[in-house]
């Protein structure tokens, strides 16, 4: 046998153990061969296959004692094909320190990717509530006349807990009884302040403990959730609220009624028509708007004020009748309920006539007639106007026809039947005014005289005046319109 030395770096992962199978299987010896190893020094190095991996790299000769062949190129390709075996556990450590890189990048994608998928989640949500607000928004429009912002108006002003307090002269305060009052020379937090007085001045925020802030607040609230409407507006409200405050001392109501009933007039005054889309209720059947669905079309914009009104109630800030116990409110809540739903027009005929069964034999201590009485009132305060001075009444007779017109241009425009009433092409300011008079707010109010004489001179002479003005404004425009149309003839006639 020949000795034959050849130089081989192995590296510092390599065990005894590997380098042995490697010899054996490139060489085709058994692995029982004896095969000794021996550093750069000479020194022999042991291969048992229990020994630990060297820690380091050594740079080894290699001796092999076995029956081999003389010729070189034996063992030259026993450690080519070394090589090759070592070239490829290398490789197989390259890869798999590859694919160890690219599942972990494959891992942060999927982690990126799940975040993208999350935030598409959030802006699929966030699109489909900007969606559903724009489609709340778009109802809440004077097109389909639906209900308010809940959660922008009936929020009660924390950061306003009161508006300025006005001083009211004894003059305003003298003048605020009566039904001559002006209430265009105010604005909107005089007119507050003028409605706070009357509460305090009724003894109502005494006698029912009512917070003074809540009561600050809740005034706010209403002036708040009036619409800018040409005529059903916060002036409106307040204008039909002094009216009572006015009756309410005309007639001595408070020697005939409970403080209970003159808290349910006056409240009921305040929340008439909160909310008024300004279209009236023939309108809303007609268009079957929201409201109409709502209420199946029984007195769709009245159910709506009163369910308005009890939402203000419903904040804390806002209830002032937060002492009452629950039967209390039970009571003033049904009052107040029947006294708004009485001022639907429509219901004008069959009030009257169940208050004319009873006015000639009234009895103050029967609920049903006080209740009756009650309506009729109110009744009498939300179409007063005419009652006042021409001055004061006047203007109100153009809110009210700017607010007609606008309703028959749109009935118009959506084909919806008009009222000659409304129509702009139809009516004027006296025969809008006469018929009215004449035949709604006299027979009205002197019924309401047989119980209450006291208000022939201060409320039923004026409406007597405001006809008979209204009658001679018509004959007046009657005789020019005559005028024109003989002229019209006269050019005619020229013309031929």
């Amino acid at each position: 046998s020949s000795l034959i030395l050849l130089q081989v770096v192995f590296s510092r992962f390599c065990s005894p153990c590997d380098i042995k199978e490697l010899f054996c299987t490139a060489t085709g010896l058994s692995r029982n061969t004896t095969i000794s190893l021996l550093d750069s020094t000479g020194a022999m190095v042991s291969i048992d296959p229990t020994m630990p991996n060297n820690s380091e790299s050594h740079d080894y000769g290699c001796g092999l004692f076995s029956h081999l062949s003389d010729k070189e190129e034996l063992f030259q390709n026993v450690l080519t094909q070394v090589a090759e075996q070592f070239s490829r556990a290398f490789k197989i450590n390259e890869l798999k320190t590859e694919v160890t890189n690219r599942l972990a990048m494959l891992e942060k994608r999927v982690e990126l990717e799940g975040m993208k998928v999350v935030e598409i989640e959030k802006c699929r949500s966030d699109i489909k509530k900007l969606r559903e607000e724009m489609a709340s928004r778009n109802n809440r429009s004077v097109t389909s006349l639906s209900f308010l912002d809940d959660n922008k108006k009936l929020t009660p002003r924390r950061d306003v807990p009161s508006y300025p307090k006005y001083m009211l002269s004894q003059q305003t305060i003298d003048a605020l009884r009566k039904p001559t009052f002006d209430v265009w020379l105010w604005e909107s937090n005089e007119m507050l302040s003028c409605l706070e007085h009357m509460y305090h001045d009724l003894g109502l925020v005494k006698d029912f403990n009512i917070n003074p802030i809540t009561l600050k607040r809740w005034l706010l609230c209403i002036h708040d959730n009036y619409r800018s409407n040409p005529f059903h507006n916060f002036r409106h409200c307040f204008c039909v609220t002094q009216m009572m405050y006015s009756m309410i001392y005309l007639c001595n109501l408070q020697e005939k009624f409970t403080q209970v009933d003159i808290l349910i007039l006056m409240t009921a005054a305040v929340c008439h028509d909160l909310d008024h889309p300004g279209y009236n209720n023939t309108y809303q059947i007609n268009a079957r708007t929201e409201l109409a669905v709502r209420y199946n079309d029984i007195s769709p914009l009245e159910n709506h004020h009163c369910a308005v009104a009890f939402q203000i109630f419903s904040q804390p800030d806002c209830n002032i009748f937060a002492n009452f116990d629950p039967e209390a409110f039970k009571q003033i809540r049904q009052g107040t309920i029947t006294l708004i739903l009485a001022t639907d027009m429509a219901r004008h005929g069959e009030i009257l006539d169940s208050f004319r069964q009873k006015v000639d034999n009234f009895d103050f201590t029967d609920e049903e007639h006080v209740t009756c009485l009650k309506m009729v009132l109110i009744k009498c305060c939300d179409i007063s106007n005419e009652v006042r001075p021409m001055e004061v009444s006047e203007p109100w007779v153009d809110c009210l026809l700017e607010e007609y017109f606008m309703q028959s241009d749109r009935e118009k425009a959506e084909g919806l039947p008009v009222a000659p009433f409304m129509d702009r092409e139809k009516v004027t300011k006296p025969t809008a005014q006469i018929g009215f008079i004449k035949f709604v707010l006299i027979p009205m109010f002197e019924t309401v005289l047989k119980l209450f004489p006291q208000i022939e001179e201060v409320m039923v002479q004026p409406l007597r005046e405001s006809r008979d003005r209204y009658e001679e404004l018509k004959q007046i425009d009657d005789a020019m319109n005559e005028k024109k149309k003989s002229e019209n003839l006269t050019m005619g006639g020229k013309k031929k």
